[in-house]
């Protein structure tokens, strides 16, 4: 009987090894995730079709999922765009030795302070640069580059053309200086230093395109010259000297956009076969036309820069030698 009972055990222990692996296994294995099943709403059934419905939540009801979306926290904002820069305006100012030059330069530097991005490009009219000048732009706290070049004595004559080799070189300095870089936005101006600005000429400029024109007072003969506008453009000058001129402006009276001397490396003011009074028309020849000037300053109605000069100081009773036991500069 035993040997029975153990045959038949021998014979099912297999099997019974299988069963025990098979469930030690599946007990091993990780349970998959219980998804909830839908709820068919009878009443929420449309042309036959059921719809499932949510089994409450904090989402159930209308609008919930909305509320849940504003809690999140603030959308993000769009970044604004930046501004383009603001384009720098070159001055361009010939200055040369003189009993007023310092004031004259002072009053200069005074105006120029106030106006934003702005470049003083000083010019001397010397074989070297001054030590009164050099200190000047030294505490005047403006970007500012320091540049001389003597007039030949031959061109010093009375009723020749004057500051036109101090003009150039400022136009040849800031040529260099774009050179090999890309210029960024820019207006040229010729500052001279015997002159008055208002603050909201520099605004009116800065918007140049190609040349800009406006009026000047003081000149001329007259309390003012100006351009003539119809219908936004310029068509002829209100002038008391020479109105057959092809440009009959002060050097006062326009500005340049960079861009415009950079793309004409040739535009140079003429010594040899120009006129007195003629320097401007002979220069801006070269870049532009009569038809294509901005007027400024409210169509050229408006004047915001005169030509002052200052009063011949009287010296009569100034010493020959030093006698003053201090050296004051003036």
């Amino acid at each position: 009987m035993k040997s029975v009972l153990f045959s038949r055990f021998f014979i099912l222990l297999p099997w019974i090894l299988i069963v025990i692996l098979m469930l030690d296994v599946d007990t091993r294995r990780p349970a998959a995730p219980l998804t909830p099943r839908p709820y068919f709403s009878p009443h929420a059934a449309r042309g036959g079709t059921r719809l499932p419905l949510r089994r409450g939540g904090s989402e159930s009801g209308p609008g919930r999922g909305a509320e849940k979306r504003n809690q999140s926290g603030p959308q993000p904002q769009p970044q604004p765009q930046p501004e383009p820069p603001l384009p720098t305006i070159y001055a361009i100012t010939p200055t040369y030795s003189r009993p007023v030059q310092k004031a004259e330069l002072t009053r200069l530097a005074n105006t120029f302070r106030q106006v934003a991005q702005l470049h003083w490009i000083l010019v001397e009219d010397a074989a070297a640069r001054s030590e009164l000048v050099s200190r000047f732009l030294a505490r005047a706290g403006l970007p500012s580059t320091h540049l001389h070049v003597p007039t030949p004595r031959r061109y010093k004559r009375p009723g020749l053309p004057r500051a036109t080799e101090q003009r150039n070189a400022g136009l040849a300095w800031l040529r260099q200086r774009h050179q090999h870089q890309r210029a960024q936005p820019g207006v040229l101006f010729f500052a001279d230093d015997d002159n008055t600005y208002s603050l909201e000429l520099f605004e009116e400029m800065r918007t140049t395109h190609k040349v800009s024109v406006w009026p000047v007072g003081l000149v001329g003969g007259r309390r003012y010259e100006r351009p003539l506008v119809e219908d936004g453009r310029v068509v002829g000058w209100y002038t008391g000297w020479r109105a057959d001129r092809p440009f009959a402006i002060d050097m006062a009276g326009f500005a340049v956009n960079l861009q415009v001397i950079l793309s004409n490396p040739k535009a140079v003011f003429k010594r040899h076969g120009s006129q007195p009074g003629m320097q401007e028309s002979d220069f801006l020849k070269q870049i532009t036309t009569v038809e294509e000037l901005e007027p400024k300053a409210n169509n050229c109605t408006k004047v915001l820069v005169w030509h002052t000069r200052t009063e011949k100081v009287n010296l009569a009773n100034e010493p020959k030698y030093h006698l003053d036991t201090v050296k004051i500069e003036v």
